[in-house]
C-alpha cells in the first residue's frame, strides 16, 4: 500500500531502522493495543521488544553504549511507534528526554554513570517540572530544595509524571534559593536534580512516594503518576551538571526536544487514523456503492491526507532544524502545535466516516478518538506554542523605526 508522509534524503542506515521499527509495529503493536489500553496494562512484552531493538538508547553517543542517531531519526521511528499505540511513544520519550538533558548539561560523572545503564534499558527515565497548582506557568513551582551541609532536602508535589512508577530515574525542577539572593527571577533560581529510586508505588526510597496511578481518559497503559517528596535527601552530585541555579534552561532544552517529539506522535496518530477512515470507507457501501466513492468522502479523505503530510513535513524540519546545531523552538512550537491540531481533525473525521461504528469499543478509531487531546496538551498547551512562535516571529522581524 502507498504511504503518506514519506522523508527524503534519508540515508540506508535510517531507512533500515525504519523498516525495522515499521515491522515491529505491524506484528507485535497494532494486534494488541486496543486490548491492552482497555485494559489499562503496561505493555511489558512490547517494551522488552523495543529494549532488544535498542530503542532506549537511539540517541545516546556509541560511547555511551547507544546507538547515536540523529533527533530526526528518532522522531521518525515515534511516529511509527505511535502510528501502532501512542501510549508505547510515551514510554519512550519521557527517558529520551532525560537521556538527552543528560547528555547535553550532565558532568562527565554523571555521563558516565547513566547513560550507558540508560541506553541498555536498564535504567528508565521520567521527568517532572509541573505540579498540582500549576501547568504552563513554570515559574510558579513552590517545590523547594534546601542545602543541608553536604546534601540537598527536597520538599514537595510534583503532578503528570510519566513513567512515574515504572522508572528508575527522575530529573524533578525545584526552587532553590542557595547562591540567588531574593528578588532573583524565578527562572534563575531552579534546579534540576536527578532522583534514583526503585520502580513502583508507595515509598520507593525514604522521603520519595509514589501514590499511584492516575486514572485517565486515554494515554494508557503508561503509568501517569504523581510524586510526594517529604524530606528527600540528595549528595550535591546530583544536581544535573553541578551547579544549581541552571534547570530551567536544562528543562526547556529537554522541552524543546520533546515538542518535536509530541509532533511525531500527532503525524503517528493522525496516520494511523487516515489507515482506518480510507480502508473503512472503501469496505463499508451505501446507496449501492463503497462510501468511497461518494464526494463528501472523497473531500474528507483528501483534507485528511493533506493534513498528514503538512504535519509530517514541518515535524522532520523541527528536528532537522536542531540536529543542524541551531536553534529551533520556532519550528518545534510550529511542529507541535501544527500537529496535534490536524491529528484531533483527522481523527475526528476519520470517526465521522466510521459513523456510528466510530463509539464501538470493537473499532480501533473509538481509542484513538480518546488518546488524540493529550497531544493538545503534552509538552505546552496550543495557547503556549503560539506565545513561544509569536515572540520568536518578532524577534526575527522585528521593525526598525
Amino acid at each position: 500500500m502507498a504511504r503518506l508522509a514519506q522523508t527524503a534524503g534519508l540515508t540506508d542506515i535510517q531507512q533500515e531502522i525504519l523498516s525495522t521499527v515499521r515491522d515491529f509495529v505491524d506484528k507485535e503493536i497494532i494486534p494488541v493495543a486496543t486490548e491492552l489500553e482497555h485494559r489499562d496494562e503496561y505493555p511489558q512484552a512490547i517494551v522488552d521488544g523495543l529494549r532488544e531493538l535498542g530503542l532506549f538508547g537511539l540517541m545516546i553517543p556509541e560511547e555511551y553504549g547507544g546507538l547515536g542517531e540523529s533527533l530526526l531519526t528518532y522522531a521518525l521511528c515515534v511516529e511509527e511507534i505511535a502510528r501502532g499505540w501512542m501510549s508505547v511513544s510515551g514510554i519512550i520519550n519521557t527517558h529520551f528526554i532525560v537521556a538527552y538533558m543528560l547528555k547535553q548539561h550532565g558532568t562527565q560523572e554523571q555521563k558516565d554513570h547513566f547513560l550507558p545503564r540508560m541506553a541498555a534499558g536498564d535504567i528508565r527515565g521520567a521527568f517532572s517540572m509541573s505540579e498540582p497548582a500549576l501547568g504552563s506557568d513554570v515559574s510558579a513551582i513552590s517545590s523547594k530544595a534546601v542545602k543541608d551541609g553536604d546534601e540537598y532536602v527536597l520538599n514537595g508535589q510534583k503532578m503528570w509524571l510519566t513513567n512515574g512508577g515504572t522508572s528508575s530515574l527522575v530529573a524533578v525542577l525545584v526552587r532553590s534559593d542557595e547562591g540567588h539572593p531574593e528578588g532573583t527571577a524565578p527562572h534563575k533560581s531552579m534546579t534540576t536534580f536527578l532522583i534514583e529510586k526503585e520502580p513502583g508505588f508507595g515509598e520507593v526510597r525514604p522521603g520519595l512516594t509514589i501514590p499511584g496511578k492516575i486514572d485517565k481518559m486515554g494515554y494508557k497503559g503508561v503509568d501517569t503518576t504523581e510524586l510526594i517528596m517529604d524530606g528527600l535527601r540528595l549528595p550535591a552530585d546530583r544536581v544535573l551538571g553541578g551547579v544549581t541555579g541552571r534547570g530551567f534552561y536544562q528543562m526547556m532544552d529537554g522541552v524543546e526536544v520533546g515538542r518535536v517529539n509530541v509532533a511525531a506522535r500527532g503525524c503517528g496518530v493522525a496516520q494511523r487514523a487516515f489507515e482506518l477512515g480510507v480502508r473503512y470507507a472503501q469496505q463499508r457501501h451505501t446507496f449501492g456503492k463503497p462510501i468511497a466513492q461518494h464526494q463528501a468522502i472523497q473531500f474528507k479523505l483528501a483534507e485528511m491526507a493533506t493534513k498528514v503530510e503538512a504535519a509530517h513535513a514541518m515535524m522532520v524540519n523541527a528536528a532537522r532544524k536542531k540536529d543542524s546545531g541551531e536553534r529551533n523552538d520556532l519550528e518545534a512550537g510550529m511542529a507541535k502545535y501544527l500537529a496535534s491540531e490536524y491529528c484531533k481533525e483527522v481523527v475526528e473525521d476519520a470517526f465521522r466516516i466510521h459513523g456510528g461504528y466510530g463509539f464501538s469499543k470493537e473499532y480501533e478509531i473509538e481509542r484513538l478518538y480518546r488518546e488524540a487531546p493529550m497531544l493538545l496538551i503534552g509538552e505546552g498547551t496550543a495557547e503556549i506554542q503560539k506565545m513561544i512562535i509569536g515572540r520568536r516571529l518578532l524577534e526575527e522581524y522585528r521593525f526598525q523605526g
